[in-house]
């Protein structure tokens, strides 16, 4: 099977509101595929129908050759899901929530223990079976949700916001782990994320997703390619008269000013420089400082979309459950 999931025009409406609109995907099988976009961007929404929690609109998919609709037990058996909100059970123990888990999906009692230990050891939790889990760190829960997810051997493992709310160096442990785990248990990992470094790092290929329609995908380091060139970052009082001057400049692929800083994606950086201090001192632009860096992937979301993804878009129920997450790390 060449492709594990198949989106075909797959769309859901919450009244007026479009969440996700005719999205057509298609995941290879044991790739690591990133949904990346803002919040709201309708990368849960599309989550929850690939995993039968929210049924379309209109369209359908398949997710391990099974019909989201018509054969919503199989895909079910095909799948693990690790939600952006915590579900575990702080009371019992690690191993304690792996056994209900287990017994859940229906693993064989005399595969439990095994396996049990398999996914413990795969995200290195091992030495902390027996430990109640109200008294892990957040990386510690997020690892043993992912060891949770793969309990009952699927084909396909989703990842909400993986590492969302978490510090920086536990996030990078996280990525480590993911790693690994698709490496050893050869299975497909579709996750969604805000975080670019995130999907640069992760993902074999990545799919921009904004206002519930894609709006490019390929492999990261192909995106960034496309874009042909050097983004000249200037800084400056005036960055929207210089933005409509230096549009005329040979080479210029695109210009968008964020934040108050201008962002020129150039052919050759190096040459267009001088250019651009020219044309400023023509038109008596004090710059305050310039730079020249290789594309990014927030410089791919912005040439698509015209804005960059920020924390602080976030929605209040987000930053809840970021705050949520410190608290209880």
């Amino acid at each position: 099977m060449e492709y594990v999931i198949e989106t075909i025009n797959l769309t859901r409406k919450f009244g007026e509101l479009v969440a996700v609109d005719n999205l057509n995907l298609k995941i290879k099988e044991g790739e690591i595929f990133g949904l990346l976009g803002p919040n709201g961007a309708g990368k849960t929404t599309t989550i929850s129908m690939l995993s039968t929690i929210l049924k379309p609109t209109s369209g359908t998919a398949l997710v391990n050759g099974f019909d989201i609709i018509k054969e919503q037990d199989k895909v079910r058996k095909s799948i693990g899901v690790v939600f952006q909100d915590p579900s575990l059970d702080n009371l019992l123990t690690g191993e304690e929530n792996l056994k209900i888990h287990a017994g859940l999906y229906g693993v064989p009692k005399n595969e439990r223990v095994k396996r049990i230990q398999e996914v413990l050891e795969l995200v290195g939790l091992k030495e902390r079976a027996k430990t109640i889990v109200k008294y892990y760190s957040g990386g510690m829960k997020r690892r043993l949700e992912i060891a949770r997810g793969l309990i009952h051997y699927p084909k396909i493992l989703f990842l909400d916001e993986p590492t969302l709310g978490l510090d920086p160096q536990t996030r990078v442990h996280i990525w480590e782990y993911i790693k690994k785990l698709a490496e050893r248990e050869r299975i497909t990992i579709v996750l969604t994320t805000h975080y670019m470094e995130e999907a640069d790092m992760l993902c074999d290929r990545i799919a921009i997703i904004d206002h519930g329609r894609i709006k490019v995908s390929g492999k990261p380091e192909e995106l960034k390619n496309s874009l042909e060139g050097d983004v000249v970052s200037v800084e400056c009082k005036e960055s929207s008269i210089l933005s409509e001057v230096v549009k005329n400049l040979e080479g210029v692929k695109n210009v968008a000013i964020l934040n108050g800083k201008l962002n020129i994606t150039v052919k050759n950086g190096e040459t267009a420089i001088p250019r651009i201090l020219d044309l400023a001192r023509e038109k008596n632009i004090r710059i305050d400082s310039i730079g020249i860096r290789k594309p990014t992937l927030n410089d791919v979301f912005i040439k698509y979309t015209g804005r960059e993804i920020r924390e602080e878009f976030a929605d209040s129920k987000e930053r809840m459950r970021m705050r949520a997450r410190r608290f209880h790390g």
